[in-house]
């Protein structure tokens, strides 16, 4: 766990928790750190929600498939991130997505209950650690409203251009680079991949962008 110990503190979940007082809630929330290889679920949709996930390596995708298995990205996870955090305490009977485990990745699993209830030993780090969750789940609604303004776009242009615009705001660039391969991009964005592709060929084509791979450049 010590090798951890940087990613751990940059957690969102463990803000204005102090490195010493760290493995005292680590052992108080009876935590486990467990290995998955790349594509292997971290969890499975249909399953009961009792552990919130924090990765300490790797990469993960959330996602959900429709009726006919058509795939779609929710969102991405990166390392020191928090996830499945709002499904385990709203205390749903089963995941409505699953998270998958996009490259070789380590995780630390909590028991959601643990997080919520105080542990009877009167631990001061108990309110920091509900106050954290809450920003968490605030920060995530914000996000989940991003994503909102994305699908509610009607074309592949309108829908690429909305995404690539918030990926340049909040990556401080006009350059930058997102997660996703084109695949994962028109997963994630709701269209089909070849569409996609041609949409970005147009676009560089009339001088809206440039780039290659996942790395872009508003013009």
């Amino acid at each position: 766990m010590k090798g951890y110990t940087g990613i751990l503190k940059n957690c969102p979940l463990f803000q204005g928790i102090s490195e010493e007082e760290l493995p005292f809630l680590l052992a108080c929330l009876d935590v486990k750190i467990q290995n998955f290889p790349k594509e292997q679920n971290i969890f499975r949709e249909g399953d009961a929600p009792r552990s919130v996930g924090i990765l300490l390596r790797g990469e993960a995708r959330i996602w959900q498939s429709d009726y006919y298995g058509k795939r779609s990205i929710v969102a991405q996870v990166t390392e020191g991130e928090l996830f499945g955090e709002a499904f385990a305490c709203a205390g749903l009977e089963a995941l409505p997505v699953s998270v998958t485990a996009a490259r070789d990745s380590e995780v630390l699993l909590l028991d959601c209950q643990r997080i919520v209830s105080p542990c009877g030993k009167g631990c001061t780090f108990h309110q920091q650690l509900l106050r954290n969750l809450l920003t968490v789940l605030a920060d995530k609604n914000v996000r989940f409203h991003e994503k909102i303004q994305v699908l509610g776009k009607r074309t592949t242009r309108e829908k690429l251009l909305t995404y690539l615009a918030q990926q340049a705001r909040q990556q401080g660039s006009r350059q930058f680079t997102i997660p996703f391969d084109r695949q994962e991009l028109a997963d994630y964005l709701g269209v089909d991949r070849s569409g996609l592709s041609m949409e970005i060929s147009r676009l560089k084509a009339e001088g809206v962008l440039s780039g290659s791979r996942s790395t872009f450049t508003l013009l």
